[in-house]
C-alpha cells in the first residue's frame, strides 16, 4: 500500500510517499510543493492543489494521511494554514483517495514516543525507519512523518471500520 503523507502550508507544502508491505516500511519519495508568494491567496491555492494533484497522478497513493491544523498564536496564519489544508485536501477527495488526519501531537508520539519530541529526534526516527531516505527538506521530512503514522495505525483503523460495517 502506497501512502501520501501531507505536511500543509501556504507558503511550502511538504509531501512523502512510502510504501507499506507486510508492515515493512519503504521511502518512495519525497519532496515540497510551493506557491508563489507575489499570487493572490486564490492562485497559491491552485497552485498548491495542482501540484497535489500532480503527485498523486504520478505515484498512485491509495491513501493520504494529513497533518490536522493546530491553533496558532496569530489567527491569520492559522486561517491561511487552514485553507492550503483545504487545498489539500481537496486535491485528495477529488482523486478519490480516502484521507486520514493526525494530530502533530499523534504523529511524534507514533514515530518517537512523546508528543513532544522535537523536529530533529523526529527527522532521526524517519533515518532509522526508512534507511533510504534521503530527504532534506523540514516539511518533506514532516509529510514522511505523517505518512509513517498512518502505517503504524492502518491495521487498528481498518478494524474499526470492519467492526462498524458489521453492526
Amino acid at each position: 500500500m502506497k501512502i501520501l503523507g501531507l505536511d500543509p502550508g501556504l507558503r511550502t507544502t511538504g509531501w512523502g510517499v512510502i510504501d507499506m508491505t507486510d508492515n515493512q516500511l519503504h521511502w518512495v519519495a519525497d519532496g515540497i510543493v510551493c506557491s508563489d508568494a507575489n499570487f493572490s491567496l486564490a492562485e497559491r491555492l491552485a497552485q498548491l492543489h495542482r501540484g497535489i494533484i500532480s503527485i498523486i497522478s504520478k505515484y498512485y497513493p491509495n491513501v493520504v494521511a494529513i497533518e490536522e491544523i493546530f491553533i496558532n498564536k496569530n489567527p491569520v496564519s492559522t486561517l491561511k494554514l487552514g485553507q492550503a489544508r483545504g487545498a489539500a485536501l481537496l486535491a485528495a477527495s477529488l482523486s478519490n483517495l480516502l484521507v486520514t488526519e493526525y494530530s502533530p501531537r499523534l504523529i511524534k508520539q507514533s514515530l518517537v514516543g512523546i508528543g513532544s519530541a522535537s523536529k530533529i529526534q523526529v527527522g532521526l526516527m524517519i533515518r532509522q525507519l526508512l534507511p533510504n531516505c534521503q530527504t532534506k527538506q523540514t516539511d518533506a521530512t514532516d509529510a514522511l512523518a505523517v505518512a509513517i503514522c498512518h502505517a503504524h495505525h492502518y491495521n487498528t483503523i481498518m478494524k474499526i471500520s470492519s467492526a462498524l460495517t458489521k453492526e
